[in-house]
């Protein structure tokens, strides 16, 4: 595949990153999008990558890159990669409070790698974009998800490609809240009940970590249920 018409986007199997995938398969069409999985020696890294299976089946998206980023164990430092660090649960900030420290799930850097092997492979094929699922907002207070960050990344992958290639960093739902990403996703007709958001548990998602807390929340913002099962659910979300 080599096409200018041609966008890349980061899949991981969650809900942001599907909703992402169908925001851009409205744009481009099923066939003009790479999709691309980096698996990064997390916790659930198998059952993401079946999410990741599901949902490019269910979109019809032929065109798919499998990548394992195994360093990020051995670099440490986050409880998603360090089996030593303890997933903090039932830990979320209530909604519109100050945000706190950064959570012990950040992944020291991640988006950068993802974003890196994504710039390679859009550079090669000659897309000229990336979609990328983050959000602000919304999110557990991670630094690689603020715009900032991707507008600083651009003008990294401006400076640091041929001459002429222009590829475009793009995150549509950076600015939502996940209420709004669940609605849109709807709209969309994106599979929701095949995403993955757990950080622990790869059969049934165990209800009780800041990803499920904030993935149930925006479910009741946004006056629906959420199609995946739960070990648990804590009050104020069920």
């Amino acid at each position: 595949m080599t096409d200018e018409d041609t966008a890349v986007v980061l899949l991981s199997g969650g809900m942001d990153s599907c909703v992402c995938a169908a925001i851009a398969r409205e744009l481009y069409g099923a066939d003009h999008l790479a999709l691309l999985h980096a698996s990064y020696g997390q916790r659930t890294e198998r059952r993401e990558r079946q999410a990741f299976e599901e949902i490019a089946h269910y979109f019809g998206m032929q065109h798919r890159m499998l990548v394992k980023l195994d360093y990020f164990r051995i670099i440490g430092g986050s409880a998603l990669t360090d089996k030593d660090i303890q997933v903090p649960e039932n830990a979320l900030e209530p909604a519109g409070s100050a945000p706190g420290s950064v959570p012990v799930t950040y992944v020291p850097f991640r988006n950068a790698h993802f974003l890196s092997v994504g710039v390679s492979w859009a550079e090669a094929i000659g897309a000229r974009a990336i979609y990328i699922g983050a959000v602000a907002e919304d999110s557990s207070g991670y630094p690689d998800c603020r715009p900032e960050y991707y507008s600083v990344f651009q003008e990294l992958v401006r400076v640091g490609t041929k001459p002429e290639t222009e590829i475009a960093v793009v995150t549509p739902v950076i600015h939502m809240r996940k209420s709004e990403i669940i609605r849109r996703g709807v709209e969309l007709g994106a599979p929701l009940h095949l995403t993955w958001s757990c950080y622990q548990g790869d059969q049934i998602a165990c209800g009780q970590c800041d990803s499920c807390l904030l993935r149930l929340r925006a479910f009741v913002e946004a006056g629906m249920e959420d199609p995946i099962p739960y070990q648990a659910r804590a009050a104020g979300t069920a």
